[in-house]
């Protein structure tokens, strides 16, 4: 089948070929990606599993694709269709999601993943308007999996499609307030019979072309119709806005360990930053307020002893904190009553739902604590 271009008239140039040298380069050089059917499949007429595209689209917000795909693996192992996933205990989902960030994210997984099952007869819409209806999907993954699972003509806007477009066009115009403009320019281009293979095609291209640094263009399918190429100036696009400065806040983390190398630890509120997530106890930072930073706010009387500090980038602000340690002996008593938690074995540990800037406190008070050791993972 041969491939069809949608005529397009631009203010800036004519792109009546872009779709058609696209889908073409896409044919022969796409990645090959676990969650992806491959074009020649698409082509006549095989989709994607939307529950499959959903997963990866989510996983994928915020995060590489090389750090994803071990993680939608074993979701998939674990849950593979979505009402697997809607029967799951949240607390394995959580534990499964640790480390992937932006932990909302997984609390949305699975309420979205319930909302399909029991409201939609575990189908996904598959229009925009229906799949944004659902929990933690908004205007860009509706976009993506409408065109991707459905070959819906949604316009797919991610990081790479940003930066082509601004790069074909010389676009000066800084994002944010770009974001508009190369929605419309990337609707007005798509083409009507491929837009999945289109959209995933934007991507691939900015992926592994159109790259933020040193881009490929002599390898550019379309780098006829670039402006900035023409212009030698690939590397000033996309223009951005200045970046206000991320505020530093301060905290402490208390890291207390039982004689038999079991770690305390609790489950944060399940709403906030990292909610729902397992943590030692620490003080009350938050992104607008600095916590203590001292052993006067530690949650019970020990010989609490100065382990350094760790510092972590959220994405509104950083955060350092003060890390202590206690080696409790016996069987955990303590002076005082013990705070609401339990007691994570050496075993156990690594398996837990433990957000990355914890695992760096847990391991600036234990080296190695966190990590699966070789005799767990022969038998995991």
């Amino acid at each position: 089948m041969a491939r069809q271009s949608a005529p397009v008239i631009d203010a800036h140039a004519s792109f009546d070929d872009f779709s058609t040298l696209l889908l073409e380069w896409y044919d022969r050089h796409h990645r090959h990606l676990p969650w992806r059917t491959p074009p020649a499949d698409t082509r006549v007429g095989a989709l994607p599993d939307p529950y499959r595209v959903w997963l990866s689209e989510v996983m994928l917000q915020q995060t590489t694709v090389s750090a994803v795909k071990s993680y939608y693996e074993a979701f998939l192992a674990a849950w593979p269709t979505v009402e697997a996933l809607a029967g799951a205990e949240t607390e394995a989902v959580m534990r499964a999601w640790a480390g992937l960030g932006y932990y909302s994210r997984a609390r949305n997984l699975k309420k979205c993943a319930e909302t399909v099952a029991a409201d939609h007869q575990g189908r996904f819409p598959d229009t925009e308007e229906g799949l944004k209806t659902l929990p933690g999907i908004g205007d860009y993954t509706a976009a993506a999996i409408s065109a991707i699972a459905f070959n819906r003509p949604a316009a797919v806007v991610d990081g790479n499609v940003e930066r082509v477009v601004t790069r074909l066009l010389a676009m000066e115009t800084p994002l944010p307030d770009a974001k508009p403009i190369i929605r419309a320019f990337v609707a007005n281009i798509l083409p009507a019979d491929h837009p999945g293979d289109f959209a995933q095609a934007m991507m691939d291209l900015g992926a592994t072309i159109c790259t933020p640094r040193n881009p490929a263009c002599v390898l550019c399918p379309v780098s006829a119709d670039c402006l900035a190429r023409q212009n030698g100036t690939a590397e000033r696009f996309p223009r951005k806005a200045p970046k206000a400065e991320k505020p530093l806040r301060h905290g402490a983390a208390f890291v207390a360990r039982r004689g038999d190398g079991a770690v305390f630890l609790r489950k944060r509120p399940p709403k906030g930053l990292l909610g729902g997530m397992t943590e030692m106890p620490t003080t009350g930072w938050t992104a607008r307020q600095d916590g203590e930073t001292d052993t006067s706010a530690a949650p019970f009387p020990a010989d609490w002893r100065d382990c350094g500090t760790i510092r972590h980038v959220f994405t509104h602000f950083a955060l350092e904190l003060s890390v202590y340690r206690a080696d409790i002996q016996g069987s955990g008593e303590t002076a005082a009553p013990l705070p609401a938690g339990w007691w994570s074995s050496p075993e156990e540990l690594p398996g837990e739902a433990l957000p990355t800037v914890i695992k760096k406190a847990i391991e600036a008070a234990i080296p190695g604590a966190t990590k699966k050791r070789q005799r767990d993972r022969k038998t995991s």
